[in-house]
């Protein structure tokens, strides 16, 4: 009879270590945005980002391309001009070398004219990584305030300003 408790005891605490863990995430970052050449879809303009920030899972560089266009209704709240960000993908890089994948799987934007600045909102999947995020999985949205520091020969914001924070879960086997 012992030995069948302690063998269920046993099984009981293992089976635990098989469920995932879920661990919330939140990270602040600033950085940049830059059209690029690049067409990762018809009739968009893609960007490029590049973040660095600190927070729950330490400290970070963020890469990003993502392709915003035609939205087919505003954000929420919103007045001004609008965009959707209909595709892409980043990575995070954190110091001990680990790497997190995400996809983006949805998000818009706000143009605030008299305030000089845009709010963005990036929903992403975490698709992986490696290192102590080898077999991640989870959503992470990012919030964030972009504002024109730089205009190309158009007039369109070429070098932009971005600060935000990530927000959302991970989860680990």
């Amino acid at each position: 009879m012992k030995h069948l408790m302690i063998a269920a005891l046993m099984l009981n605490l293992g089976a635990v270590g098989v469920y995932a863990q879920q661990k919330p995430v939140k990270m602040t970052f600033s950085g940049s945005n830059v059209a690029t050449t690049i067409n990762l879809q018809a009739n968009t303009v893609t960007d490029e980002t590049h973040l660095t920030g600190n927070g729950t899972l330490g400290s970070f560089t963020f890469r990003e391309l993502h392709a915003d266009g035609a939205a087919a209704q505003p954000p929420s709240g919103c007045s001004g001009p609008y965009f959707a960000v209909l595709r892409g993908a980043g990575v995070f890089t954190f110091q001990d070398g680990s790497l997190l994948v995400v996809s983006v799987t949805s998000g818009s934007g706000c143009i605030h004219p008299t305030a000089g600045n845009a709010t963005l909102t990036v929903n992403y999947q975490v698709t992986g990584g490696t290192g102590r995020f080898e077999g991640a999985t989870g959503n992470v949205t990012m919030t964030a305030t972009i504002a024109p520091v730089l205009f190309n020969a158009s007039n369109a914001p070429a070098l932009l300003i971005n600060y935000g924070e990530f927000e959302g879960f991970l989860e680990r086997p």
